[in-house]
């Protein structure tokens, strides 16, 4: 009992420390940067890379400011660009440039002029943000998100003003743009983000993007952009080819232009689906995603925490429950079940459920379970090994714990080598020696025996008084068991010399060993009732053992034929003739082992036939 509220002890303890850590992942945001890159891969994953067919970005890049000359151009060259884009039919012109200031080379008046004349363009503004962004304790979750002020194109150019504001939204982890401000609330009132203020004017459905779901710890009027298309996805036409008349005015019928820079190093970020991205195609991804009508949106919080708690308490479970492959597949099926089922909710429905919680957790939790498992099997395994060890070879000990396969339970035919001994001249030895003296004489004898019997992979089957039972070839597979029988007989024997001399020298007794051995086919297993069962041999052939032990004389080992003929030319011996046995209806051929032969160094005894 002790042993196992012990255990119970250590894993409610490891499981605790478990649950901290858990806690520490989700409280200090590690987690993050790994669930930004699973959203960016259902992302670029589910992209169609086919934007709406209405949008169209005019570029100002690298072909166009070797045609028209040096950039910042002339303000006359974005006047000139309106009149052919109105004069196609354009229905929303929106700029991705800054017009904040007057312009050094000219142009303000004639831009003025064209701009005062349409009322489907879009200036757009920038909102002072940042600083309040850095004060975080000013931002608070579900509010909308205010700037202290804002920098609006020269008044010049705002006789007709459709409002927008170009702030992008950074992510804090990586920088990466995975959301934008649907609107910013300023001193001079409301500023729609560029997409959604081309959108409106166009003549879209706007207002479910005026208050798009609640991001967790993020402003009121925060959404997620909806990435479908790539840079090259987007219909482009450099600005100098419109300048130019290259372009058939019917382009332009009825779409919805965005012009903004395309030439390399300007104006470019981080997004999910692309590591340097030009960002006027930023806006056009958004501006895709108004006229689909999409959303993303963040599965309920606490689901993710839910989820984490219940994949957590699956594998603390099945860890304890299964063996390692079997717990392993099972974890690694949970694991891939919860990243495919995110990622077909993802593609199907546009909710993002995160569920780097359950994975980060339940890996902490499979992981910490397997380890305290290992270390109690460990210790397990060392506990029987000591056991165990004390009734068989080490050497088969450290081999089954190392086997993956059960040993078998119950009785199993198999060839075994049986070896009975017995001391002889122990009665008349006990009768001059104190209680506490006998039992130190058969714990030297035993001593000896065990040693002997061990160190040639047998195993002690059971003492019996001042008799020993010894089996070899179980309960693992020894080879060349019937060498190994005689070779430990012969060992106890030249064991025997001594102890002979101290005995007799001390009581005057003489003490001796009868062994006898035989071959055969035996039942060994857990043999008894439910309640007392022993690991044991029985059988016609372990009777034959004992019976030639009985035949033995002190100092003699006797072998039945069948263990001569398996022992070949390893040992000497004398023909003892035949014998009959009690219980036996035909003698019995005996040999006697007179000792080992000698091999030369290196060379291997020989095997059993």
């Amino acid at each position: 009992m002790k042993r196992q509220w012990s255990k119970a002890g250590v894993i409610a303890a490891g499981n605790s420390l478990i649950l901290l850590l858990c806690f520490a992942l989700l409280l200090t945001d590690s987690l993050k940067v790994v669930s930004n890159q699973l959203y960016d891969f259902n992302m670029k994953a589910t992209m169609s890379g086919e934007p709406h067919e209405d949008i169209l970005v005019v570029a100002i890049d690298t072909k166009s400011i070797k045609e028209i000359g040096p950039y910042p151009w002339d303000r006359t060259v974005y006047a000139d660009l309106i009149e052919r884009l109105e004069s196609g039919g354009a229905k929303v012109i929106a700029f991705d440039i800054e017009l904040y200031t007057d312009s050094s080379s000219g142009g303000d008046g004639r831009l003025a002029e064209v701009l005062a004349r349409h009322d489907n363009i879009i200036l757009p503004s920038h909102g002072d943000v940042e600083g309040r962004l850095q004060r975080s304790t000013l931002i608070r979750e579900g509010e909308p998100l205010r700037a202290e002020g804002v920098i609006d194109p020269i008044p010049a150019f705002r006789k007709v003003w459709n409002r927008a504001h170009i702030n992008a939204a950074f992510d804090d982890t990586d920088g990466a743009i995975r959301s934008n401000w649907m609107t910013i609330e300023t001193p001079q009132g409301i500023y729609p983000s560029l997409a959604l203020a081309a959108a409106g004017l166009a003549g879209a459905d706007v207002s479910r993007y005026l208050d798009p779901p609640q991001l967790e710890g993020k402003p009121k009027g925060e959404a997620l952009i909806r990435w479908n298309a790539g840079e090259y996805d987007f219909e482009t036409i450099p600005i100098s080819s419109i300048i130019k008349g290259a372009i058939p005015p019917g382009v332009f019928k009825d779409r919805i232009i965005l012009v903004g820079y395309t030439a390399p190093g300007s104006d470019e970020g981080i997004t999910p689906i692309e590591k340097h991205m030009h960002l006027v195609y930023a806006h056009a991804n958004l501006l895709n995603q108004v006229l689909a009508g999409e959303l993303i949106v963040p599965v309920r919080r606490g689901i993710d925490l839910a989820l984490a708690v219940f994949v957590m308490l699956v594998l603390g479970l099945m860890t304890w429950r299964m063996r390692e492959i079997g717990g392993a597949l099972v974890a690694l099926g949970v694991f891939l079940a919860l990243l495919a089922g995110q990622y077909a909710l993802f593609a199907a429905s546009g909710q993002y459920l995160d569920v780097m919680a359950a994975l980060a957790c339940g890996l902490l939790t499979y992981l910490g379970n397997l380890a305290m498992k290992t270390y109690f099997e460990s210790k397990q395994r060392q506990y029987i090994t000591r056991q165990f060890g004390r009734y068989i070879s080490p050497d088969l000990v450290r081999e089954i714990a190392r086997s993956e396969q059960e040993i078998q339970l119950g009785g199993i035919s198999k060839e075994l080598t049986v070896l009975f001994l017995d001391v002889r001249g122990f009665t008349p030895l006990s009768e001059k020696l104190k209680p506490e003296e006998v039992v130190d004489f058969l714990i030297m004898m035993f001593d000896l025996i065990t040693a002997r019997a061990l160190g040639n992979g047998g195993t002690i089957d059971k003492f019996i008084g001042d008799a020993a039972m010894i089996l070899f070839n179980a309960p693992l597979d020894v080879p060349d068991h019937p060498y190994r029988a005689v070779k430990t007989a012969c060992e106890i024997q030249e064991g025997m010399r001594k102890v002979h001399k101290e005995v007799y020298k001390k009581y005057g007794v003489d003490i001796a060993v009868g062994i006898g051995i035989h071959s055969g086919e035996v039942v060994v297993g857990n043999i008894g009732s439910y309640l007392r069962m022993d690991y044991t041999a029985i059988g016609d052939n372990v009777n034959t053992a004992a019976r030639i032990e009985s035949s033995a004389q002190p100092n003699q080992i006797l072998i039945s034929e069948a263990t001569y003929q398996r022992t070949g030319d390893a040992f000497r011996y004398r023909d003892a003739g035949e014998r009959l046995m009690k219980g036996k209806s035909l003698p019995l051929r005996l040999y006697e082992v007179l000792g080992e032969n000698e091999h030369p160094a290196g060379e291997t005894p020989p095997k059993v036939s």
